[in-house]
């Protein structure tokens, strides 16, 4: 479905602050997987989400989506993000980047509703308002009763919620959750982690969540894989995984590092 080749990306290079934040990720994802990424600060993690978006372009490597009959592949390397947005949906940590707070709650979702499309005209119905009830109702949130009211209105929580929704609602090829709940209350979090894994399995949708909870790292998805200074150091398939353990994993890093990461803040929550 898409393939990283020998991405990496060096930011100031030649210069005395030359930092090289990726090299030599090969990764490819498959149509359904749930992918967990975990790592400390600074490993990669969300330079590797811009690269995928396209918010960054790699300094070397290239991307691929799909291939087709004929088994060609699209390289997408040099596509802007704005193109690639058509496909690829991102639920920040930040609750606020993913919605219009001045709109209301059924306009931010027509909005969604004509992404990809080439017009976007909105025609607002009542149709299309008892499409957006019914959709609401699925969060257990009461907001299919408030669809008039502005989206600043709502809490964080209730917020991330319909932002996970509405990328739901477009079908994305990818759906990118950059610690999409570190931000909410233990409540409002798990409510958020719920309905992920619900909509992951109900739409059979592709997902790639990064995470500092070890044990949503463990619990969700069908792959993990864990980051180190720039570099994919471990991908842990289904199988192995459902019996992984944070000690075995623990294991597997110093075996690959040679040191340990038990005082990093990645195995303390």
């Amino acid at each position: 479905m898409f393939e990283l080749k020998n991405i990496g990306i060096t930011f100031n290079a030649g210069t005395p602050d030359e930092n090289v934040a990726l090299k030599n990720i090969n990764l490819k994802i498959n149509k359904g997987d749930f992918i967990t990424v975990i790592g400390s600060n600074g490993a990669g993690k969300s330079t590797l989400y811009n690269i995928i978006a396209g918010t960054l372009r790699p300094s070397c490597g290239e991307i691929f989506l799909d291939a087709d009959e004929s088994g060609n592949e699209k390289n997408i390397t040099s596509q802007p993000e704005y193109k690639r947005a058509c496909y690829i949906g991102r639920i920040f940590q930040n609750p606020l980047l993913g919605t219009a707070g001045k709109m209301t709650i059924q306009d931010n979702m027509v909005i969604c509703s004509k992404k990809g499309a080439k017009s976007l005209r909105i025609t607002l119905n009542n149709k299309l308002r008892a499409e957006f009830r019914e959709q609401l109702s699925a969060l257990n949130m009461n907001l299919e009763n408030r669809l008039n009211d502005n989206v600043e209105q709502l809490s964080g929580g209730q917020r991330q919620a319909l932002t996970l929704l509405m990328a739901v609602m477009s079908r994305p090829a990818l759906l990118l959750l950059d610690e999409h709940t570190a931000a909410l209350d233990p409540a409002n979090a798990e409510i958020v982690m719920n309905l992920t894994r619900r909509f992951a399995e109900e739409y059979n949708l592709t997902v790639m969540m990064v995470t500092h909870n070890m044990q949503h790292a463990l619990d969700f998805g069908n792959r993990l894989l864990m980051m180190d200074a720039g570099e994919i150091i471990l991908d842990i398939g289904s199988e192995e995984k459902s019996r992984l353990t944070l000690d075995l994993l623990v294991k597997k890093f110093r075996e690959i590092k040679k040191h340990s990461i038990v005082s990093d803040a990645i195995l303390l929550q």
